[in-house]
């Protein structure tokens, strides 16, 4: 078998690294370090470390796709199960990881859309098609009678994502399940009830 390319590796290291450390953070020299190739490589395959970063959110974004692909399209299951079951599998990922690094996705909105243009739009981007995921479940599942269609479905995919990045950035600061186990309990008791 091949090994891995060191853009291979300084990708798949990277998503750790900025995961763990945050952007600001992780320099080229820790990135390298982490990923244990010379820090030279890093500048003869990424152009700048925003250039890197977006690489690294894309790999994240594939993984979190992964995850959406065995959960939210999973036809077998009813909407709302669907939506449980992808909460409940990313809170395992998050338990893995003792509650302390919650998403990489809204640790580099919080931390990088006021500094960098480039990220941004790319988080836009990424935040949009999380929301699109989101919101295709919620119209099959209003579709089939099991979610009121009281709010519209993008509506409540917008606030999906906003309320559970929340959650995950109340359990990294106090390192508990609980903000994320008092989301999907809220969530589920109120917004994803059937019609009356």
């Amino acid at each position: 078998m091949a090994r891995p390319s060191l853009r291979e590796k300084i990708i798949e290291s990277g998503v750790q690294t900025l995961h763990e450390r945050g952007y600001s953070g992780a320099g080229v020299r820790e990135i390298t370090a982490d990923a244990g190739v010379p820090q030279g490589c890093f500048t003869n395959h990424f152009r700048s470390k925003e250039a890197f970063a977006s690489v690294v959110l894309d790999r994240y974004h594939q993984r979190t796709q992964v995850i959406m692909d065995t959960t939210l399209r999973d036809e077998k299951l009813p909407a709302v199960d669907r939506l449980r079951a992808y909460f409940d599998e990313i809170t395992r990922w998050l338990e893995e990881a003792g509650w302390r690094y919650g998403c990489l996705v809204g640790n580099l909105s919080l931390e990088m859309s006021e500094h960098s243009e480039v990220l941004r739009s790319h988080l836009i981007e990424v935040c949009r098609s999380l929301t699109d995921a989101f919101a295709d479940v919620l119209r099959i599942g209003q579709g089939q009678g099991e979610i009121s269609r009281d709010l519209d479905a993008d509506d409540i995919a917008t606030f999906l994502l906003a309320s559970w990045e929340g959650a995950m950035m109340r359990m990294k600061v106090d390192r508990s399940p609980q903000p994320i186990e008092q989301f999907k309990r809220v969530l589920f008791a109120t917004v994803l009830q059937p019609p009356r």
